[in-house]
């Protein structure tokens, strides 16, 4: 009889226990905000001059819009933190180009692989949306995607969030240097060196070069994107891009004269050990426009993977000081 006694105390002093610890953890949890996880992310697809667009989308279609442009070799996977944990205040859409992430990867010789074809077909997809008044966010490749549809409709821009997206010369960083090869003379032997930044160790390198930790970033990253890449002709359409990217350089004084005439709300959240747009590239910006947000991060070329948190916070809150 005593041992029953003695199990039964054990069993109403466990589940004393167990409630105890629940009413804390409920008490806890609401404080934590940045990890919260608001609306579900739809994958969806558009056609678009006879290409489907892949895009995620989430939140709201009548809160303020925030297009997230994606950078090489990336897709709106590299926006994933983002689309999570906005959701809530801001409708969010992130495409993928012609040629990246889940969008049709049309033949070079039925789609010509240049930012301004990039640029064209990203403005048709948001007109089909019907999405003609938005803040961008913009990266790398996203960079000239992005000062394309601002300059061509600057009344439709609300604000622009940039991370590591580059519009000086100064911005160009050592890790150009194969490039502006390639742009002096396009052949076998430029184009060859280029070739490792589509190995997998190469992509690798690019998302945890600079990082304060390595075990922070994602290996799906460069693990889906090597994928892609490994298609075949997608190292032909990427050089061409490589390529054409010296005309986004020659564009480079209309987008600063955009602006210095425009002064669109600018949030600056830089990785500043990034090999190819350095922390010059980010200060650059502070010439021409005089209402900016500025942010350096300890981090490199996609500061998202490990600040990802402090920058959709500051995201956040600049957005609530500059939309409706």
């Amino acid at each position: 009889m005593k041992n029953i006694i003695y199990a039964l105390s054990i069993l109403l002093l466990f589940a004393s226990c167990k409630d105890k610890t629940s009413a804390q953890t409920n008490i806890v949890e609401p404080k934590i905000e940045t990890s919260i996880q608001h609306e579900n992310v739809a994958y969806k697809s558009i056609e678009v001059n006879g290409i489907n667009i892949a895009y995620r989308e989430a939140g709201n279609h009548e809160n303020p819009s925030i297009v997230l442009l994606h950078g090489f070799p990336a897709s709106s996977h590299q926006y994933r933190k983002v689309l999570n944990q906005l959701s809530n205040e801001y409708h969010l859409i992130a495409p993928d180009y012609p040629g990246f992430g889940n969008s049709d990867f049309p033949n070079s010789k039925t789609f010509k692989y240049t930012f301004d074809n990039l640029a064209t077909t990203i403005n048709a997809f948001l007109e089909k949306k019907n999405i003609n008044n938005y803040a961008i966010m913009i990266q790398d490749y996203g960079a000239p995607v992005g000062f394309r549809l601002a300059t061509a409709n600057p009344e439709r821009i609300t604000a622009i969030i940039n991370q590591n997206g580059n519009a000086y010369e100064a911005g160009l960083g050592d890790a150009w240097q194969g490039i502006r090869a390639l742009w002096k003379d396009r052949n076998e032997t430029t184009e060859t060196a280029l070739l490792p930044a589509f190995s997998l160790e190469g992509l690798k390198w690019q998302y945890t070069h600079g990082v304060r930790n390595i075990e922070t970033v994602n290996p799906d990253n460069w693990n889906l994107d090597y994928l892609r890449l490994s298609r075949p002709g997608a190292h032909a359409v990427n050089l061409d891009l490589f390529y054409d990217y010296q005309n986004n350089v020659k564009l480079y004084p209309k987008w600063q004269q955009y602006l210095r005439d425009n002064q669109p709300p600018l949030l600056i959240v830089w990785g500043k050990n990034d090999a190819f747009f350095p922390e010059s590239g980010a200060a650059a910006f502070k010439k021409d426009v005089t209402n900016i947000d500025y942010n350096i991060y300890d981090t490199g070329h996609f500061a998202l993977e490990e600040d990802g948190d402090a920058i959709i916070k500051k995201m956040r809150s600049f957005m609530r000081k500059h939309t409706k």
